[in-house]
C-alpha cells in the first residue's frame, strides 16, 4: 500500500561537521587507512541557515560523491538507532552516527517518496534520492561489514534537495506538503537499484521520475 499523505514527523536532531583528516597512510586495511572525510557530525542546539547546498556550517570533503544541489542534505530516521544499538551494542551509536544532517523521528525510508515535499518552518525541500550506503561507514565505525548491513537491512536514509531557503532548528515539523509519487517510497527506489525487484517497468518507471537525481539514473542505467 502507498504511504498515506499525512505525516506526523519532526526534526529529532540537526548535525553539522567539518572535513578532517585522519588514518594511516601507509594501512592498506580500509579499517585504518588515511581518509579525509566530512563524516563526523556535531548536533546543533540552535537555528541553522538552510541554502540550496544544504546546512550553513556543514562540509564536504568528497564533492565528486557527496554535496551538490541534489545531495544538499541527508536525512536519517531516528528509529533506525533503536535497530542499531540492539544489533551493534558496541558501538554507542547516536544521531548523527550515519553523517546524517538531519535526523527525522516518525520517518523512515518505508514512508518517504521520491518527490515528497516537505516544510521545515520557512524552508521547502525535496526528496531527490536514496542515500547509497558507501565504504565510510565501515571506516567511520570500524566495522568491515557495517556498509553491506545498512544496504541489505534497507536503513540508508536519503537525500534532500531545497527548493526554499531558510532556517530550521531541532524539534520543528517535518510536515509534508506534496507526494506526487506515492507508489515509490525510497525503499522500493532501494529494491530496484540493489536488485530486489527487477521488473522492466518497474525500473523504467522510476527513471522517468523527474525529481529523481540525475546520478541515480545514471546508476540503474
Amino acid at each position: 500500500m502507498p504511504p498515506k499523505r499525512r505525516m506526523k514527523s519532526n526534526l529529532a536532531s540537526i548535525q553539522i561537521g567539518r572535513v578532517i583528516s585522519e588514518g594511516n597512510a601507509e594501512s592498506r586495511d580500509v579499517l585504518e587507512r588515511h581518509w579525509t572525510t566530512g563524516f563526523y557530525k556535531t548536533p546543533l542546539t540552535g537555528p541553522v541557515s538552510v541554502t540550496t547546498l544544504g546546512l550553513a556550517g556543514d562540509s564536504v570533503a568528497d564533492t565528486r560523491n557527496h554535496g551538490g544541489v541534489d545531495k544538499a542534505i541527508l536525512c536519517y530516521s531516528a528509529a533506525h538507532y533503536e535497530a542499531w544499538a540492539r544489533e551493534h551494542p558496541e558501538l554507542n551509536m547516536l544521531p548523527g552516527g550515519l553523517g546524517e544532517n538531519l535526523t527525522i523521528a516518525g520517518a523512515d525510508e518505508s514512508t518517504v517518496c521520491i518527490g515528497d515535499r516537505f516544510r521545515i518552518n520557512d524552508c521547502e525541500v525535496e526528496v531527490s534520492q536514496p542515500r547509497q550506503p558507501c565504504w565510510k561507514i565501515a571506516r567511520r565505525w570500524g566495522v568491515k561489514s557495517l556498509t553491506k548491513e545498512v544496504t541489505q537491512s534497507g536503513r540508508t536514509g536519503w537525500y534532500l534537495r531545497v527548493i526554499t531557503e531558510g532556517t530550521i532548528q531541532a524539534g520543528q515539523e517535518f510536515e509534508r506538503i506534496g507526494n506526487p509519487n506515492p507508489q515509490w517510497t525510497v525503499a522500493r527506489a532501494n529494491d530496484i537499484l540493489f536488485g530486489r525487484e527487477s521488473d522492466r517497468i518497474a525500473v523504467f518507471e522510476l527513471m522517468n521520475l523527474k525529481q529523481l537525481a540525475e546520478a541515480w539514473r545514471a546508476d540503474i542505467a
